[in-house]
């Protein structure tokens, strides 16, 4: 992780990063930071960067675009980006950021952080640019704060990315399981995991079902992060842990098959972020369920035209074995809601690919009855640069789930709104709780991206449910 220390004097004797808004691109005070008067090309655009040097002392000065000033999400990448590109120069780099308000220098400091994010795990020559010290010039009364939260709200995002980048022959669900417990151990939540016959025994069938085409035994993974003091929220998380997914019978195409590792990035959202509500002592009890399986195949794989049993009670047709992110979604929620009754349930999961027909790459989709809940985290991720956009829960579509032979099929029945009903197939094992929302995030978790040769994780939800949940325990 890219290293970062404060500091309240501004030493113009060093390297030095000027980020400015376009709106001040006209009365930055050039001539302290430069020696010479603003560059006429440099228009402070957003991720512009000009590069020189210091009249008198030679040192460099990167004048960084900010763009307009319209939000502190904007912050992140254009600092990443930088920092990653100069990260081998020996010497002391020094960023001015006393301009920013407490939001925005909370995601300058991620930015940067990022910066050292590094995927060579497994490659001969693992030597990243990880550990440079960035320091920071940042005189605000609340710049501690911002880089307190800045790390742990890192710490998670780079979990989540690490998780998901993982090949699934080494991240299968035991090792999700095992790693959860690990990281409990060392922040202090605690983990307990069902594995195997066992999933029988407690009544989450549908997991088990997804999950017996494997080899590796599926796990139910329950967290519980519960701080000392007084407890303002109870929160449940439940993300989808499908570590590999094959399509199972209905198997899926050769083309992009390699990049279903990724089909985890629900269970690393939630598990990043109990880290990140840890890492700050959130006064907040966060229940977090992540129903891991490989859907793969073998003679003892699900098939389409089954009838399966779930945590619910609810039977369920299977028309396809590709849309078994939401069977194991649906062990959650029962579970979630018999078991916690947590005041509000988020699920997040790469659910669908018309949810990112529809959005793109921007924004994860956002299905709730609640109008509240809606706001707070689209707020969130306004501000985070986690994007949600809600759309419709209606009734209107619920007939097309509907089974002749068992009580739910886990597919429409006609190609279309494939968003729409995955979400209105959760709904039916919600129990009514009246503040539940699914976020599918099958656009935004795994992403093509500027820093590397093909997609990667992007840590995708642990920025936006900290923040959500540090609003609430305002």
């Amino acid at each position: 992780m890219q290293k970062i220390s404060l500091t309240q004097k501004l030493a113009l004797n060093h390297h030095l990063i000027m980020p400015i808004f376009e709106n001040d691109v006209d009365i930055f005070d050039y001539k302290n930071c430069t020696g010479f008067s603003r560059p006429s090309e440099f228009k402070a655009e957003l991720g512009e960067i000009y590069t020189t040097q210091h009249a008198t002392n030679h040192k460099k000065r990167w004048l960084l675009g900010l763009g307009k000033r319209n939000g502190a999400e904007q912050l992140i990448n254009p600092f990443r980006k930088l920092v990653n590109q100069i990260n081998r120069i020996p010497e002391k780099i020094v960023v001015n950021a006393e301009q920013f308000n407490e939001d925005q220098l909370r995601l300058c400091m991620i930015g940067i952080i990022h910066a050292g994010y590094t995927l060579k795990h497994y490659k001969k020559d693992a030597n990243g640019i990880s550990g440079r010290d960035i320091e920071i010039y940042a005189p605000q009364k609340f710049a501690k704060k911002a880089y307190a939260t800045a790390s742990a709200i890192a710490a998670g995002s780079q979990t989540a990315m690490d998780l998901v980048n993982l090949p699934s022959n080494i991240k299968d669900p035991s090792y999700l399981a095992d790693f959860t417990k690990k990281l409990g151990s060392k922040l202090g939540f605690g983990v307990k995991v069902v594995k195997g016959n066992a999933l029988l025994k407690t009544g989450l069938k549908a997991l088990y079902e997804v999950g017996k085409g494997s080899e590796r035994e599926a796990a139910f993974i329950i967290i519980e992060y519960k701080p000392a003091g007084k407890i303002q929220h109870k929160i449940g998380l439940i993300g989808k842990g499908i570590t590999f997914d094959t399509g199972g019978i209905s198997l899926k195409s050769s083309n992009n098959m390699h990049l279903m590792k990724s089909d985890m990035g629900g269970a690393a959202a939630v598990i990043g972020s109990i880290e990140a509500a840890s890492r700050l002592s959130l006064p907040v009890h966060l229940i977090g369920i992540i129903p891991a399986a490989e859907n793969a195949i073998g003679s003892r794989a699900y098939k389409p035209g089954d009838v399966i049993g779930s945590y619910s009670g609810k039977s369920i047709e299977i028309i396809d074995t590709d849309a078994e992110g939401r069977l194991v979604l649906a062990d959650g929620l029962s579970y979630m809601v018999k078991n916690y009754q947590p005041q509000c349930i988020v699920d997040l999961a790469t659910l669908t690919g018309s949810c990112v027909a529809t959005l793109g790459y921007t924004a994860a989709g956002m299905f709730t009855q609640n109008d509240e809940l809606a706001s707070e985290l689209y707020q969130a991720g306004c501000l985070t640069g986690e994007k949600v956009w809600r759309l419709p829960l209606w009734d209107d579509y619920k007939n097309l789930m509907a089974s002749d032979i068992a009580d739910i099929k886990n597919l429409s029945s006609v190609p279309i709104a494939g968003a729409i009903t995955a979400a209105k197939f959760l709904e039916a094992f919600t129990e009514d709780h009246k503040s539940w929302v699914h976020l599918d995030i099958a656009g935004v978790s795994f992403t093509d991206s500027e820093f590397y040769k093909s997609r990667t994780a992007t840590g995708y939800g642990v920025r936006l449910l900290t923040h959500w949940l540090q609003t609430k325990c305002q």
